[in-house]
């Protein structure tokens, strides 16, 4: 047992439910720890406003969530970002009910688990679906709307997503148009009023879609009232249009469901303090069988489940004489004034912790034009550099880049050799700390990786070029850039370009893009939606581009 590796509880999943618990056993100084493999803040991230949280008039899900986080951390909590392989009883104690929690960054024991891994969004299966996935068929309002800009959009789905999220895309769409399957919403009614009102939304009862059509885009969709039996059209013969898909939720329990009682929509059962069929693993969030599914709901699961687990770690260390260490807590920092450059003070302090783990030193090249654009990526990588003398900045005689598309930022080490790093546009918005940690993977050892995922990215033996294709503002993205830029820095065949896509648009009219993240293999091989590392080696090694 490493003692700096013990906790008295785990949590994995960082959206709301797994911070809250967080947040209540930091501040009783039990050692916790919240193992999230995407974004901490859950599924509520992609929503643009929270008006219904008690007490918080307005905010973007990410507000809401990012102050929970700063809460618990100010109290000791501790994090770590990367996906849990397996969790099950520690081999070397086994008289003892100590739980051992295998990531891709190292493994982990503690007292107690909490599973707030949450739920993802169903696909509902109607032909066409999986086939235009990324062509015309969303999943993310925020991500991809702006890909719609002037284009009918459908709706499928009745609930609280497909109500509110229709209310956002109109936004941008020239109209929108909700099927529900059932004769009504099932939401509250204030959310499916608000739909029914709105001057740009239709809303069509008892009707399903029938399946959609096209050629490298989506052309046509049908969709039958199911009471009548009438079976309506929609066809796009030289333009596109938009299928949202706000279906409803599947469980993310594929870490538990041999070891804890599931219900029939495979949800995990629990009792009045959240606690499994399994001694000494809870459950909090959208992963539990309950009747509401919202933010309100999952903090009320994390404080009951974090509550329940203060008496069972105090019970463990009674028993085995283990004591974990007790959390750090730290001051909360001032909210910082912006400077007079481009960040923040409160970024400036993130980044110089990270300038100061960096090994080695970077030559950031920067490739420009004319446009307003190049100047703002100038100005953008000198104040970096301003912050650490492990960056130098040099400007490229603009007669090099004549094929390329600028602007972009090149990475190299500082013998002027590429890292297989490059950003095209500037890496601001949610691209911004993935530009980061790109930075950090360059420039020396770089964040941690399991042995065997490290042995998977040496053994590539052949050319990989990676395009990624992102929005700003898409929450996703990030998680397919920062895979695609740690392969790369660890593989010289392996190059990883990132283009902001609005400044693009020929690659988006190339690959046929309507959603984001688009990954692009070698020129040639499309796939959408975002992947860890384990997932996208899986892409690079088989080349399939049918993956979704």
């Amino acid at each position: 047992m490493e003692k700096e590796k013990f906790y008295d509880v785990i949590v994995v999943g960082g959206g709301p439910a797994g911070l809250t618990a967080a947040l209540y056993l930091a501040r009783a100084c039990y050692r916790v720890l919240v193992v999230e493999k995407e974004k901490f803040g859950g599924q509520i991230t992609i929503t643009d406003e929270v008006v219904n949280y008690p007490g918080v008039e307005k905010a973007s899900g990410k507000e809401l969530t990012e102050t929970m986080r700063e809460q618990a951390e100010n109290f000791g909590a501790e994090f770590l970002l990367g996906e849990v392989l397996t969790l099950k009883k520690a081999e070397e104690m086994p008289e003892t009910q100590i739980w051992e929690i295998t990531t891709d960054k190292g493994r982990y024991q503690c007292f107690g688990v909490l599973l707030a891994t949450g739920a993802h969004p169903r696909m509902v299966g109607f032909p066409g679906e999986a086939e235009f996935r990324g062509h015309g068929v969303a999943y993310c309002a925020t991500c991809d709307g702006e890909f719609f800009c002037g284009k009918e959009i459908f709706v499928v789905g009745g609930g609280f997503a497909a109500a509110e999220e229709s209310v956002f895309l109109t936004k941008y769409a020239s109209h929108v148009t909700i099927l529900v399957r059932g004769n009504d919403f099932s939401c509250a009614e204030a959310v499916a009023e608000t739909a029914r009102k709105h001057p740009k939304i239709t809303v069509l009862t008892n009707t399903e879609v029938v399946c959609v059509e096209g050629d490298h885009l989506l052309r046509k969709i049908s969709y039958r009232n199911n009471q009548t039996g009438e079976t309506s059209i929609f066809h796009k013969e030289n333009d596109t249009f938009g299928v949202f898909v706000f279906a409803g939720y599947a469980p993310n329990t594929g870490l538990v469901k041999d070891m804890v009682s599931l219900d029939a929509g495979g949800y995990v059962e629990t009792d009045r303090n959240q606690q499994t069929s399994c001694t000494g693993i809870y459950a909090a969030g959208d992963v539990c069988q309950k009747s509401l599914r919202q933010v309100v709901t999952a903090v009320g699961d994390g404080a009951t489940a974090a509550t329940a687990l203060e008496k069972y770690a105090a019970a463990m260390q009674e028993k085995t004489g283990i004591h974990p260490e007790k959390p750090v807590k730290k001051e909360p920092e001032k909210p910082g004034k912006a400077l007079a450059g481009v960040f923040s003070q409160d970024i400036v302090n993130q980044l110089n912790v990270v300038f100061s783990r960096m090994d080695g030193k970077l030559q950031l090249d920067l490739h420009l034009d004319s446009r307003p654009v190049s100047q703002e990526l100038k100005s953008y990588m000198l104040e970096l550099a301003k912050y650490t003398d492990k960056l130098t900045v040099r400007e490229r005689e603009a007669s090099e880049d004549a094929s390329s598309f600028l602007p972009y930022v090149e990475v190299k080490n500082v013998s002027g050799q590429s890292c297989g790093l490059a950003f095209h546009g500037v890496p601001g918005g949610h691209e911004f700390t993935s530009f980061i940690l790109g930075l950090y993977n360059a420039a020396g050892s770089g964040q941690p990786l399991a042995p065997e995922i490290r042995e998977k990215i040496q053994a590539i033996s052949h050319k990989v070029q990676m395009q990624i294709l992102v929005s700003l503002s898409c929450t996703m993205c990030p998680d397919l850039v920062v895979a695609a830029q740690r392969i790369a820095s660890l593989n010289p065949l392996v190059t990883a370009d990132v283009y902001d896509i609005a400044h693009f648009p020929e690659l988006k009219e190339k690959y046929n893009v309507m959603s984001v993240p688009c990954l692009v293999i070698n020129q040639d091989k499309v796939t959408f939606g975002k992947k860890n590392i384990q997932q996208l080696l899986e892409v690079i090694g088989t080349g399939n581009s049918n993956e979704i």
